[in-house]
């Protein structure tokens, strides 16, 4: 894949290493020029540019690409360059980077983001996966789709421990994505059997979340 990165700066030039690494295509975008750091990623192209112009973007080529990241520390630039990423040159998924949680709530698909990282909420997040056992906790959501990622850790006492996966009803608009056991991931089926310790993971509406746990756990 083609893949452009508004923001050249540490996170950014993380992110086109990584994939790079993974055999796709990178254009790193910035503004400014001490942010060209050519020789940091040097298998990457480079452009001297603002990522919320169009004439930057047509410089981009960015109706070629089919992800765009927009990766800078300016809540407000990844929100521009995600709108004129997806509705003028129709890149086919956008994913922003937050830097301030209290803007989280703007970068949805009115804002053309398919996803919004935000740093703080997926290190909370993980704090609550190391921590909680018996309870639904939200990893990550896709926000065009309007799911989640989330994680349960069967207690002792979860309902489900000693059946197997077809004998319970997944509730409407989740589905058991794996299985970790022992630090080995597991792709469930049917006949897998249950047991205190499993973290769940699953994908599913937000409507979904307290089903989740009443289904898996008991109330």
């Amino acid at each position: 894949m083609r893949i452009a990165i508004a923001g050249a700066g540490n996170v950014g030039r993380a992110i086109a290493r990584e994939l790079l690494e993974n055999g796709h295509q990178v254009l790193l975008i910035d503004r400014d020029p001490k942010a060209l750091k050519m020789d940091s990623v040097p298998t990457a192209e480079w452009l001297l540019a603002d990522a919320c112009e169009i004439t930057s973007l047509d410089l981009a080529k960015l109706d070629g690409c089919q992800v765009l990241v927009a990766a800078t520390g300016d809540d407000k630039v990844n929100l521009v360059a995600s709108l004129l990423g997806k509705t003028e040159y129709g890149v086919p998924r956008v994913v922003a980077r937050v830097n301030h949680p209290k803007n989280e709530w703007m970068f949805d698909s009115s804002w053309g983001v398919d996803v919004a990282v935000s740093t703080p909420r997926i290190i909370s997040a993980l704090v609550e996966e190391a921590v909680s056992v018996g309870d639904v906790v939200r990893l990550f959501s896709f926000r065009k789709g309007e799911a989640n990622l989330v994680e349960i850790t069967l207690p002792d006492n979860a309902k489900c421990c000693g059946k197997t996966v077809g004998e319970i009803e997944l509730p409407q608009d989740s589905s058991l994505a794996a299985i970790v056991r022992d630090g080995r991931v597991i792709a469930p089926q049917e006949h897998d059997l249950l047991s205190a310790g499993d973290e769940l993971l699953f994908v599913e509406s937000a409507k979904a979340e307290g089903q989740l746990k009443a289904c898996f756990i008991g109330v």
